[in-house]
C-alpha cells in the first residue's frame, strides 16, 4: 500500500463508545418505581433513578462498540425481567400519570454533588424535559494519524468540533426517530397518543436546550473552557456540564473544564441521536458508521471563524432539521433535503479513492435511500400505528 493510501486507511481507524439512556419500566408499560440496583460503572443513571444509562468501554470499532453495547443491554434485561421489568427504547416517554414518578437519581456521600446538579436541573428545567432519552457517540482518532498531522491535536479536534457543530442538523435528519408521544408529556393525567410537529422533539426548539443559545470561543481550548466558565460566572448556567449542545469535546478522565483545559481534547461526543425502536440496540450500525465517515469528510472542508451569528444560525438548522413536516425548512439558500443530497454527492467523491470506497458506498446508500424514500421517522409513525404500547413490540424489545 503506498503512502497516500496508508493516509486514507490510518484516518478511518479509531476508538469508539456508546452511551445509551433508556427507561425503565414495569410490566404495564409505566414508569418503574423500584430504585435502581446495578453496581457497575457501565449501567449506571442519567437525570432519574429509573432512566437506565448504559455505558460502553472504549473499542476499536463500530461494530465492536455496538457488540459490547449488545452485551450489557442483554445482562440488563435479564436482571429487570426477574423482576418483570424491561427498558423502553423510545425517546420519548411513555405515559405517566404525574412527575411523582419521575424521581431524581439518587446520589449520595461524596457523590450528593450530582444529586443538587440534578435538583437544579429539576427547578430550571422541570422533570418532563429531563426523560428525554437517546444515544451519545463517542469517538478519536487513533495516535499514528494525529501524529501525522501539521497541526497539533488540539488544533484539529477544534477544527473538527466547528464543522460537526455547524452540520448536526444532518444527523438528526437522518436519525429523528420520535414523532409520536404520549399526551401525559404535555399535562399530567393526560392520556392517548398525539404527533408531534417534530420528528425527534428532544432536537427540536422545546426540546433539550438551554434557555438561551451559549455563545462560546471555539478559537482553543483554553479559550473554549474561559467562554464556558464565564457563563457559570454570571448564573446562566450551573456548571458546564450544562452546555447543552449537540456536539462535545471532552478530555481522558474527569470530564470537568479544568481538565479539559490541562490535559486537552481526547474525544468528540455526538449527542443528537435518537434511539430508533425498529433497530434491537436502539440504532441502526450504518447510523453510527455514516455519523463517523461524515466527521471524517468534514476535516477536508474549509475551515472558518464560528461567529455567534453561524453558532446560533447552527442551533436553528439543528432544531428545524428535527421537524416532522420539512418542506419550509432550508439550508442556507437550499432545500433541506437538496443541502443534505448535496453533502452525500461530495462525500462519495471524498471516499472515491479509499480502498475502503465499496464498503463506504453502502452506507452512504443507506442514507440516501431515507431521503428519497421514507424518512426514519416516517416509518416509526407507520411500525408505532395508533398506539405507543406497540413500541414493546418492535425491534427494540
Amino acid at each position: 500500500m503506498n503512502d497516500i493510501m496508508k493516509i486514507k486507511s490510518d484516518i478511518l481507524k479509531g476508538f469508539f463508545g456508546l452511551e445509551r439512556e433508556s427507561l425503565r419500566i414495569d410490566g404495564n408499560g409505566r414508569l418503574a418505581r423500584s430504585p435502581h440496583s446495578f453496581r457497575s460503572k457501565r449501567l449506571s443513571r442519567d437525570f432519574c433513578e429509573n432512566q437506565l444509562e448504559i455505558i460502553t468501554p472504549v473499542c476499536d470499532s463500530v461494530k465492536d462498540a455496538l457488540k459490547a453495547l449488545g452485551k450489557l443491554d442483554a445482562y440488563a434485561r435479564k436482571r429487570l425481567a426477574e423482576t418483570g421489568e424491561s427498558l423502553w427504547l423510545y425517546s420519548n416517554p411513555p405515559f405517566f400519570e404525574s412527575e411523582d414518578e419521575i424521581p431524581i437519581a439518587k446520589y449520595k456521600g461524596k457523590f450528593s454533588f450530582e444529586y443538587d446538579y440534578r435538583a437544579f436541573l429539576e427547578k430550571r428545567y422541570g422533570k418532563r424535559l429531563m426523560l428525554y432519552s437517546g444515544i451519545h457517540f463517542n469517538f478519536s482518532f487513533r495516535e499514528e494519524f494525529l501524529d501525522s498531522q501539521s497541526e497539533s491535536k488540539d488544533e484539529l479536534y477544534l477544527r473538527l468540533f466547528r464543522q460537526l457543530s455547524k452540520h448536526s442538523w444532518l444527523l438528526v435528519l437522518l436519525t429523528a426517530a420520535s414523532p409520536v408521544y404520549d399526551r401525559s408529556f404535555d399535562k399530567s393525567g393526560k392520556q392517548g397518543l398525539a404527533l408531534n410537529a417534530y420528528a425527534s422533539p428532544r432536537s427540536g426548539s422545546k426540546g433539550y436546550w438551554n434557555t438561551f443559545v451559549p455563545v462560546l470561543d471555539y478559537s482553543s481550548v483554553k479559550n473554549y473552557v474561559k467562554s464556558a466558565q464565564a457563563y457559570v460566572r454570571s448564573g446562566a448556567l450551573y456548571s458546564a456540564h450544562e452546555l447543552y449542545l449537540p456536539v462535545r469535546i471532552k478530555p481522558r478522565g474527569e470530564n470537568s473544564p479544568e481538565n479539559l483545559e490541562k490535559t486537552g481534547i481526547d474525544h468528540i461526543e455526538l449527542r443528537m441521536f435518537d434511539l430508533d425502536p425498529l433497530e434491537k440496540l436502539g440504532i441502526a450500525e450504518k447510523d453510527l458508521d455514516f455519523a463517523h465517515l461524515l466527521a471524517i469528510y468534514l476535516l477536508s472542508e474549509k475551515d472558518f471563524r464560528f461567529t455567534k451569528a453561524l453558532q446560533q444560525e447552527a442551533v436553528k438548522n439543528h432544531q428545524n432539521a428535527a421537524l416532522y413536516d420539512l418542506k419550509n425548512v432550508r439550508i442556507g439558500k437550499k432545500p433541506i433535503i437538496e443541502a443534505a443530497l448535496d453533502i452525500l454527492a461530495k462525500m462519495e467523491r471524498y471516499y472515491s479513492a479509499f480502498p475502503e470506497k465499496e464498503e463506504i458506498k453502502k452506507v452512504i446508500a443507506y442514507e440516501k435511500e431515507k431521503l428519497a424514500g421514507k424518512r426514519l421517522c416516517e416509518k416509526v409513525r407507520e411500525a408505532v400505528g395508533s398506539s405507543l404500547d406497540n413500541i414493546r413490540k418492535l425491534g427494540g424489545k
